[in-house]
Formats: structure tokens, C-alpha cells, sequence
């Protein structure tokens, strides 16, 4: 029998076109001999509809965005999305959210909570991942190398400007990167070489974010790592990211062709094993379950810092995530396979505990 899947894609952060794209991607590479695919769509506004079961895969983006003719969200009725036709529950729901409300935990506490199978990380995982202080927090606990960081929230930098000025010229170096705390895909980050730039760069990252990083900058090679998996994952080969901009944008990362991927990145033996072993333990220490990219610097004595990790990343054609276990033996198809099998593995494990 087919297995009853939602795609959950859009929502209200400032990915929502990158949701959209990934959304579409997955649909692509969907098996639909196996599944029966529904689609379901928030809006910015934060609007859920959804619209007719998909019986192949589409081919442009705004197939995907509903119009008033679709099943339209009703107060306190979301969860009627999350059910067939038949208002029975899917066998898995697979959430292509990215950044906030999408990624940080917040729809995985609505799927745990009507107890749904889902795709990828859990609440814990989620929450932290999105979180670069907390997980750079959690990062040190596990004895993990990082380069120095400065964080604060909003009130701190309209009382204290000063005073956290002089404390990242004396702890940091110039450059700087500026970044919100709680979103990705390099949204809101700025690369400051003095101080103007640096107070335009935090005043940038505080339309997004109440909490703010500011990390030291160091010359350094950026290489990711996927990771896949529960309790037992294993990793990728590594891919270096040449940006030709100064740094991995967020336009590099989903407009710029000319970005180049060196898949596998041409590093030694014992920076990929170091990688690995990062990788592997913060994964773990994140209790993260289905899947991770993990990102590293490596500078030209190959020293490795782990940068961070994403608990959702993209799925677009250009996203290093899928490119790299391609690049490792794992068909983008059987990717989302193995994706959705651990998802039911977790889920039916949790239901065990719970029923015992």
C-alpha cells in the first residue's frame, strides 16, 4: 500500500522562498509509485492551505502556492491539515521549513504533540540548532573547537553600545561576522572591518533577531559535512565552498552559479577524520536524529573549527546537502528514501517506550 505523505513548505521567516524551492526539489525526487503526496502550504502571512493530492511532480514554484479555491486555514484548525482526506492521520509528515517557526522547533512540538511521524530533527535538536548561542554553548561543552564569539540581545547593544564595541575589539579581531542568532541560510549577516561597519552590520541582524553573534573572522577555507542518521549516523565526504563574493551569502548560496563546489574538497586524510569525529559529536550532543550539515573552517595550517550546524538544509538543485551524499553514493531519490525510513524508525521506537 502507498504511504499517505504531507509536505509541509513556506511559512512565515524570511526562507520562505527557499522553503518553496526545496519543497519543489523533493517533490521531484519523490517516488510516486509508493506515496500518495498532499501539499501543504502556509503563507507568509502564516496562512495554512492546502491543495489537491499531487499525482506527479510539478514544475514551477507557484504550483505550489495555494489561492483561495484550496482548503484555507480556519482558527484553531490546523491540525485538520495534517489529516487526509478521510480525516485520518498521514503515515509521515515531511517538513520543508526553513528558519523561524519552521526549523527552530515549533511545528516539530505540533507534530510530537498529535503524535505524528515526521521527517528530521526533533524538538530539542531543532531549538538549539537554530539557536548559534546555545549551540555554540553546548559546542564548548562537548569540547568542541570554535573561533572566539560575542553575543548579546538588543537591550544590552541600545544601553551598552560602547561598552560591547570595546569588548569585541579587545576578545575579536577585525574582521568580524555579524549574525542573527536564530536564522539561516545567511540571512541578516554581514562581514565589519571597523566600527561603522560594525554597528551598521549589528543594526542589520536586529531587523531579524532579538540576539545577536558577532565571531571573530579568520582566514580560513569554509568545508561542510553532511550527516545522516539516528543513533548510529555516518557522514559524508567533505565539499569546499568558493564563494566568489567575500563570503558565502545568502545570494551565493541560492542566485550565484558561479559559486564553486569542490566536492570532494581536496583536504588530508586527518582533516577528514577530525571533521568527522566534530561532526559526529555534535550531532550527538545536539541529540539531532535524520539529518545535519555540519560547517567547518580550515585554515591553511589545517587547523579545524566547527562553525555550525544546520538541522534543516536545502534541498535545491545548488544546496551542498544533497550534492554531497550524491557525491558519497546516495542518489538524491533514495536520500529522501532513507530520510523518510529513519523518520518511521524514530517514530515507531518512541512508540514503544510510550506504550510499554
Amino acid at each position: 500500500m502507498k504511504k499517505k505523505l504531507g509536505l509541509l513548505y513556506g511559512g512565515k521567516s524570511a526562507e520562505h522562498e527557499v522553503s518553496l524551492s526545496t519543497a519543489k526539489a523533493v517533490i521531484q525526487a519523490l517516488h510516486f509509485d509508493k506515496y500518495d503526496v498532499f501539499p501543504i502550504f502556509i503563507t507568509r502571512e502564516g496562512e495554512w492551505r492546502r491543495g489537491a493530492q499531487l499525482t506527479a511532480p510539478v514544475e514551477k514554484v507557484s504550483d505550489l502556492q495555494f489561492g483561495g479555491d484550496s482548503k484555507e486555514s480556519k482558527p484553531n484548525d490546523i491540525s485538520s491539515f495534517l489529516l487526509d482526506e478521510d480525516e485520518k492521520p498521514f503515515d509521515i509528515i515531511f517538513p520543508l521549513l526553513h528558519g523561524t517557526n519552521g526549523e527552530d522547533g515549533t511545528v516539530q512540538g505540533l507534530l510530537e504533540a498529535l503524535n505524528l511521524p515526521y521527517v528530521g530533527n526533533g524538538v530539542l535538536a531543532s531549538a538549539v540548532g537554530m539557536d548559534k548561542v546555545v549551540m555554540k554553548q553546548l559546542f564548548e561543552i562537548a569540547g568542541l573547537k570554535q573561533v572566539p564569539y560575542v553575543y548579546f540581545i538588543r537591550k544590552e547593544w541600545k544601553k551598552h553600545q560602547d561598552t560591547l564595541i570595546a569588548k569585541m575589539e579587545e576578545t575579536l579581531a577585525w574582521p568580524m561576522f555579524v549574525k542573527p542568532a536564530n536564522l539561516g541560510s545567511s540571512v541578516g549577516i554581514s562581514k565589519a572591518t571597523n566600527r561603522e561597519e560594525l554597528v551598521q552590520a549589528v543594526e542589520l541582524a536586529l531587523k531579524y533577531d532579538r540576539k545577536i553573534v558577532v565571531e571573530k573572522g579568520i582566514v580560513a577555507r569554509e568545508i561542510e559535512m553532511g550527516v545522516l542518521g539516528n543513533d548510529e549516523p555516518k557522514v559524508s565526504v567533505p565539499g569546499e565552498i568558493k564563494p566568489v563574493t567575500e563570503f558565502y551569502d545568502y545570494d551565493s548560496k541560492y542566485n550565484d552559479n558561479k559559486t564553486a563546489l569542490l566536492i570532494p574538497a581536496p583536504v588530508t586524510d586527518q582533516v577528514i577524520e577530525t571533521m568527522s569525529d566534530m561532526a559526529i559529536r555534535a550531532f550527538k550532543i545536539l541529540d539531532c536524529s535524520g539529518l545535519v550539515r555540519s560547517d567547518f573552517f580550515v585554515t591553511a595550517e589545517d587547523e579545524v573549527y566547527i562553525n555550525e550546524v544546520n538541522t534543516m538544509p536545502g534541498f535545491t538543485p545548488v544546496s551542498m546537502y544533497p550534492i554531497l551524499w550524491q557525491n558519497t553514493g546516495l542518489a538524491y531519490s533514495d536520500l529522501i528514501e532513507e530520510l523518510i525510513t529513519l523518520a518511521i524508525e524514530r517514530y515507531e521506537e518512541k512508540q514503544q517506550l510510550q506504550y510499554q
